[in-house]
């Protein structure tokens, strides 16, 4: 797995590196030359523009600069000010010694001089603004991004694009869209979630000191990005002496009169996922409805009120089915009532593998008063439990007058209901833009599915998925996190078959769905063997 770490422990490994010997001048270097090399293991990269900042973020893109003229490539630095007049000593430093090796220098550029100058480069390396950047760029900044943005060389972005926020993602103005990000030390959350997704590129990681792992992991990274290899003491071994009940068997339990589609999707997406034996458990009302769209899968009527949402009557007898099964999922389509949170609450207190989505959850926030942080014991028992909330979800549950708007803030909201509990029972799945899957001692943030999961019902199959993947377990997860996000990789590569199907934007939850059982074998096969490539679709 990779660590991803705040900016300010970023900061915090910066120094430790200094007292093992590593100065502040050696790492500008060192990041100087890791962003040369990658911008030289590009074919087309005879031309090169660095466009720099007055900060260190510059002063790697000077040493940079010094490096690729040195091995032979035509570079020039475009620079707000002179080398002479850089505040910071470093960087000063740097900026002076590329000038007297003869590095050419374009200082404060008309837009007109460096639309001209970026239209007959090769390769642009932004070294505008670094890791510490918050806000919206100003002049000259946001002219360079918008004339590199609008040129067509290539684009190497060294630790961030400049313009976008390293710890949120955020870019409330313009940003520099690259191709590659050549980031230092470690993974930035922001990379990795909401405008970073769209504008980072390729991300490469450059350590710069052989020390640098250790002092990653020592300042306890917030998250660790997985990769397939990491999924493999999770996988569900393969073997043909299996029957339907050795598979597992889920319960869903859903669905109202305004909604009885939801729980059909996670039914679905349970039994493509792999489960042996699903049930779906809904309304009377809408039970003979439901029945003519899952012909492989019984459907049970419960009691319900004249609304067609299950009412408490429910409750005693769904926690029993509950537990004559693997696992179990409530929440998809079930409205917020009465009926809802006496059958939530017999689930919670039933000794049943149990994953809560949808309205499951807001009938939980609405029973805490959204302060589920602050009753620990609700949620405290010895079988599994998973929480699937998207963000504004979570931001009930924990009482956010907004919903968390980056990943950190997602990762923090579901600490703050995974701490109090303590227990290695329970896990959040804190879904967005990126996902984090939330333990009691560690997050773990799967590779983020394609914009064909914005759709309705998806979050209904990822909650089938979950559950079928914790009954093809036995009930039984040593590593509930890394389990739950085993289950988004299949749901996101899902999506990405389905996206080559039908267009991006014409993907519905119940395509994700079909190809379910082809994207949970490419990815085993991929875990398995991970030297081969993922193909874009099946």
């Amino acid at each position: 797995m990779q660590p991803v770490l705040n900016i300010e422990d970023v900061k915090r490994v910066e120094v430790a590196l200094t007292r093992v010997g590593v100065s502040v001048s050696e790492l500008m270097h060192r990041a100087g030359y890791a962003a040369a090399q990658e911008v030289m293991a590009l074919p087309e990269a005879e031309t090169v523009v660095v466009l720099v900042g007055t900060g260190n973020n510059g002063g790697d893109g000077w040493v940079a600069a010094e490096t690729l003229k040195a091995k032979g490539r035509a570079v020039q630095v475009v620079t707000p000010v002179a080398p002479a007049d850089l505040r910071g000593d470093l960087a000063r430093m740097v900026a002076q010694g590329a000038a007297a090796n003869g590095v050419p220098i374009i200082v404060g550029p008309s837009r007109s001089e460096l639309e001209a100058l970026l239209d007959k480069t090769d390769v642009v390396l932004d070294c505008m603004l670094g890791t510490g950047f918050e806000g919206a760029l100003r002049t000259p900044y946001d002219i360079w991004v918008d004339c590199l943005n609008a040129s067509g060389a290539r684009v190497v972005s060294v630790d961030v694009p400049s313009g976008l926020s390293a710890q949120t993602g955020a870019a409330p103005g313009a940003c520099v869209v690259a191709d590659m990000t050549v980031t230092m030390l470690a993974l930035k959350p922001g990379l990795l979630a909401d405008k970073g997704r769209d504008v980072c590129g390729s991300i490469v990681v450059a350590p710069l000191a052989e020390q640098t792992e250790q002092l990653v992991s020592e300042a306890e990274p917030v998250a660790w990005r997985a990769e397939l290899e990491d999924y493999l003491d999770v996988l569900i071994e393969p073997s043909n002496a299996v029957d339907k009940f050795t598979r597992g068997s889920v319960l869903v339990v859903g669905g109202s009169t305004r909604f009885p589609g939801a729980p059909v999707l996670a039914a679905k997406a349970a039994a493509r996922a792999g489960a042996g034996y699903v049930t779906l458990a809904v309304p009377e009302s809408i039970a003979a409805l439901v029945q003519t769209q899952v012909l492989e899968i019984p459907v049970v009527g419960l009691p319900c009120d004249a609304e067609g949402t299950l009412s408490e009557d429910a409750a005693e007898r769904v926690a029993r089915m509950a537990e004559a099964n693997t696992a179990t999922l409530v929440g998809p389509g079930l409205r917020v009532t009465g009926g809802t949170a006496a059958v939530v609450t017999a689930l919670i207190n039933s000794n049943a593998p149990l994953v809560v989505d949808a309205d499951g959850l807001n009938s939980l926030a609405r029973s805490t008063t959204g302060q589920l942080d602050e009753y620990p014991e609700l949620l405290r028992r010895s079988q599994p439990l998973v929480l699937t909330p998207h963000r504004r979800e979570l931001g009930r549950l924990v009482g956010l007058e907004n919903a968390p708007e980056s990943l950190v803030e997602q990762i923090e909201a579901a600490r703050r209901i995974i701490w109090a509990n303590g227990g290695s029972e329970l896990a959040i799945v804190a879904k967005g833009s990126a996902t984090g899957c939330v333990g009691v001692g560690e997050a773990i943030l799967p590779k983020p599915g394609p914009a064909a999961l914005a759709t309705a019902g998806s979050g209904d199959v990822l909650g089938g998925i979950i559950a079928s993947l914790i009954a093809q377990k036995g009930g039984s997860v040593d590593d509930l996190p890394l389990l739950c996000a085993l289950a988004c990789e299949f749901h996101g590569y899902a999506a990405s078959i389905a996206a080559e199907r039908y267009g991006s934007r014409g993907v519905m939850a119940r395509d994700i769905i079909e190809v379910l059982g082809l994207a949970a074998d490419t990815i085993e096969e991929h875990c398995y063997y991970p030297g081969a490539a993922m193909p874009a679709g099946v």
